[in-house]
């Protein structure tokens, strides 16, 4: 009665449900099409195991549990592991038989015979049927090869049938499975990287190349084969060397400062263009500027591109150096704005030149400390400017680590070339035929990239000529808010002026921000009192012209009563600061004029201040 119950079982084998410790390990699932014979090799591979089981069930109840043993062991060689092979992906090639393919046939009758453990008991235990199993194993193999040989023919005939489809599926075998399909006619690189192409340029950089003048750059111009150079001017000059250099493999490097602009991108500004948009300007990312934490200002170095279709600018290819200093540094820097401001304790001394008594007196009467917010008050014709010339070569020479840039607004361009070849500083200049918009991006600009030397721990002086234009042109550029002040200023124009102006100051633990300014009065406008009499408070030193003095040719022309700064005591010595003050008593109610003759008499007779003081034990020594 079991053993017909296991015979139906096992000649309908969808009724069969196996225990899963007897079953043979499975194949792995293979990818693509199934053999289309894979039933009639199922059906003659139950019939080979119902004949097998009929001959070897009497003694399969017996030895169940030594044949189960038995049956692992023969399955054993069958379920070894093979080395692991490159998993491929997509449908194989109708063409393509694989190595596990043609052994399919082989070994699937063998795994469905030994699937139940009462077959392989019977296989194994009884002796009297090895002939059978030996013919069953050679039909089952030779069916298999009849299928393999029928497939083959079905597939060489479909190849013929249908070349151009074979073609496109092996081109995009891939297609299916990868979101980023491989080229199979794409291959690596395979140039060293060591080897030097044909043509190699030099190296240029746009700093240095801005700093030559016109006839230097035509000769580079006919060194690189470049024509028509006789009607460009210096920028585009400038442009056609560096993209004749770039096609002929050479590295191109540029630098400037940072002007970032609303829509969140950003270009690199060249002084010698005095930060004007100039067609060799470089552009910087959002990306870029994000990644580095850039701001205006910022001065950034590295090596450059040139532009591609649809672009008309250098971009910047690999930041180097951020203010002359690592990239990864500029994420630690504070902001200006975090950082404390204090009174100046560390003296700038102007003295340098005896007969220069110009730098003398305002050692004297108007100190200047690192971080001085300092107004020169000048009515015209003072010598206003000639007095920013000798600031300016006393900072130079006295105190060479300190930044010096000196700021002209709306100036003369004759003033502006004086001052270039006066002073050894940075010039910038916006002279009075620029638009307003011009004043405004200039002092922008000068005033950032002061703050970011400062948060560098850099002392830096700016010497602006003048505040009062500088605010002339914010006044102009305001939109009418309705609240106008006496002389047509708007309430609301003075703010960004005043922040220009205040961002001067001592900063504890880190470098400074000195600013003087001048401040015109006696201009006959009426707006040019009202903004000074709006900064006349918010400095700390204030240095008054006299034009009475300078009518009189006395030079320098300083009232000596209204000019003074606020916590001198931390500039000058305790003794010097008693002198000083002895000094002032003796000049109280003195007219300017006789004051100013007197003091220049006695200075001439001593060649330094330390001279002079030493002199005045009491008042009666003046």
């Amino acid at each position: 009665m079991e053993v017909n119950d296991l015979s139906s079982n096992i000649v309908n084998p969808e009724n069969v449900s196996p225990d899963p410790e007897k079953v043979a390990p499975k194949t792995p699932k293979k990818r693509g099409r199934p053999p289309k014979a894979k039933a009639e090799k199922v059906v003659a591979s139950h019939k080979v195991a119902s004949l097998s089981v009929n001959n070897a069930a009497e003694n399969a109840e017996h030895v169940q549990k030594e044949n189960h043993v038995q049956a692992k062991e023969s399955v054993a060689p069958t379920s070894e592991k093979k080395p692991d092979q490159p998993r491929q992906h997509g449908m194989p090639a109708k063409n393509y038989v694989s190595e596990s393919d043609s052994t399919v046939a082989q070994s699937s009758a063998h795994d469905n015979v030994e699937a139940p453990s009462s077959e392989s008991a019977a296989q194994n235990k009884n002796e009297s049927i090895p002939q059978n199993d030996n013919q069953s194993q050679e039909n089952r193999n030779s069916q298999a090869q009849n299928q393999n040989q029928n497939q083959n023919q079905n597939q060489n005939q479909n190849q013929q049938n249908n070349p151009q489809r074979q073609n496109n599926f092996q081109n995009n075998k891939f297609q299916h499975h990868h979101k980023y399909p491989k080229n199979p006619i794409q291959r690596p690189n395979q140039s060293s990287p060591n080897v030097v192409p044909d043509r190699i340029g030099p190296s240029l950089n746009i700093a240095e190349l801005q700093a030559k003048d016109m006839y230097e750059l035509q000769k580079m111009a006919e060194e690189l084969g470049i024509e028509g150079i006789g009607s460009l001017e210096k920028s585009a000059l400038i442009f056609e060397l560096l993209k004749a250099n770039a096609e002929k493999c050479g590295q191109m490097y540029g630098s400037g400062y940072l002007e970032l602009l609303p829509d969140g991108f950003g270009f690199l500004r060249s002084p010698s263009y005095g930060y004007l948009p100039c067609p060799e300007d470089i552009y910087l990312s959002p990306s870029q500027i994000k990644r580095f934490a850039l701001k205006t200002g910022d001065f950034v170095a590295g090596q450059i591109r040139t532009p591609r279709e649809k672009e008309r600018f250098f971009a910047m290819l690999k930041v180097e150096t951020i203010n002359h200093d690592i990239p990864e540094r500029k994420k630690t820097i504070i902001p200006f704005n975090s950082l404390t401001p204090y009174f100046p304790t560390k003296r700038l001394v102007l003295e340098n030149d005896p007969n220069d008594f110009s730098t003398r007196i305002m050692d004297l009467v108007a100190p200047i400390g690192k971080g001085q917010r300092g107004l020169i008050v000048a009515p015209p014709r003072t010598g206003k400017t000639i007095l920013m010339q000798k600031i300016a070569n006393s900072i130079r020479k006295n105190n060479p680590e300190v930044k010096l840039i000196v700021l002209l607004i709306d100036e003369r361009p004759e003033e502006v070339t004086d001052m270039i070849r006066s002073t050894d500083a940075e010039v910038v200049s916006s002279t009075f035929d620029e638009p307003p918009e011009r004043h405004v991006q200039v002092a922008e600009m000068v005033i950032e990239k002061a703050k970011r030397m400062v948060e560098y721990k850099n002392d830096v002086v700016i010497l602006l000529d003048s505040i009062t234009r500088l605010a002339r042109a914010y006044n102009t550029l305001q939109p009418h808010s309705g609240k106008i002040l006496s002389g047509g200023v708007d309430s609301n124009a003075l703010h960004k002026p005043k922040h220009f102006f205040g961002a001067a100051r001592n900063i504890e633990h880190h470098g400074s921000l000195t600013i003087l300014a001048t401040a015109l009065i006696e201009t006959g406008s009426r707006m040019d009192e009202v903004i000074f009499e709006e900064f006349k408070g918010t400095g700390n030193m204030e240095l008054n012209l006299d034009r009475h003095l300078s009518d009189r040719r006395i030079y320098p022309a300083i009232n000596i009563e209204k000019s003074g700064t606020r916590k001198e005591d931390l500039l000058l010595h305790p003794d010097e600061l008693q002198r000083v003050w002895t000094l002032r008593k003796v000049m109280n109610g003195v007219p300017p004029a006789e004051a100013m003759e007197l003091l220049i008499g006695k200075l001439k007779k001593m060649p330094t201040n330390i001279q002079f003081l030493m002199t005045l034990n009491n008042l009666s020594d003046i």
